[in-house]
């Protein structure tokens, strides 16, 4: 596939209700127009589950609100959570599942789940990070700052999804200035398909999210709402957030390689206000 390919696809897919299985939102390759990325979203009740077969597919499998236990292929993590809004403050645990490996996550009680996937690069490792351990940056400064949690950073051992969160005041920036990562020419540049996963504090917020193309052949502008999804194959994509709307999204990203390196829209470059090289820790995983 190529970039100009994904481009015919909705950019914006709205929330729907839950299914029976719980499922509010699915993106795969066929609904992206992309090659790589799965992304589902649970809104859970106490006693549903999610799981999956093993098979050819690297899994990550965040509870991003609420609590459960999950088992991964004969091991028991047992309980896991860390809060019951992803604006409660801290990040959640992470489980990266490994190709070959089977998964089953069982809802304590009302829970948001999100499973990335994509097929499996050279390293592949189950790995389990407590949330005490995932690198948390301030990024930014003034109208730009924002928060990060580094959930599976390029640094830390996985084989080919990268994933981080994201926090912006109302009133602020963020993936911001404008960088695009369309391009496989490392180290400048690395080729990632990125989902981003929305939440607000308050219900009806909102966001503006642009995807553009330097020739502007695409030149989507978006109002992402709470729990809609906004994809992007290519282009650069900055977000701005309305005052009084604090905003939260999960970035999942994979590529032909794992690796991060972007380009900036040389018309706003002269904004970059922050470090890209500044957050190099890995987190040290663990089988709980």
């Amino acid at each position: 596939m190529t970039p100009s390919a994904a481009a015919r696809h909705d950019l914006l897919l709205r929330v729907a209700p839950a299914g029976p299985d719980g499922c509010i939102s699915h993106v795969d390759p066929a609904i992206a127009g992309w090659d790589l990325t799965t992304v589902t979203v649970y809104r859970l009740t106490a006693g549903q589950t999610v799981e999956r077969a093993a098979d050819d597919q690297e899994r990550l499998v965040l509870l991003l609100e609420g609590y459960g236990s999950v088992t991964v292929g004969d091991r028991d993590l047992g309980r896991i959570g860390s809060r019951m809004s992803v604006f409660d403050g801290p990040p959640p645990p992470i489980v990266l599942v490994a190709p070959g490996t089977a998964f089953r996550l069982t809802a304590e009680g009302d829970a948001l789940v999100a499973v990335g996937a994509a097929p499996g690069g050279p390293i592949r490792v189950n790995r389990y990070v407590a949330p005490e351990d995932v690198l948390v940056e301030a990024r930014g400064a003034g109208n730009t700052a924002r928060r990060i949690h580094h959930l599976l950073p390029p640094a830390a051992e996985a084989g080919r999804l990268i994933a981080f969160e994201v926090f912006t005041p109302g009133g602020n920036w963020s993936s911001y200035p404008p960088h695009k990562h369309d391009t496989e020419n490392p180290p400048v540049e690395a080729r990632l398909e990125e989902y981003y996963f929305y939440r607000f504090a308050k219900p009806q917020g909102f966001a503006f999210a642009r995807v553009y193309t330097a020739d502007r052949s695409l030149d989507e502008a978006m109002t992402p709402m709470d729990c809609d999804v906004v994809l992007i194959p290519e282009g650069y994509h900055p977000v701005g957030v309305p005052a009084g709307y604090d905003c939260y999204y999960l970035n999942i990203m994979a590529g032909p390689n794992r690796a991060w390196f972007f380009t900036l829209d040389p018309d706003h470059a002269w904004l970059m206000n922050w470090s890209p090289a500044a957050p190099t820790a890995a987190q040290e995983g663990t089988a709980k």
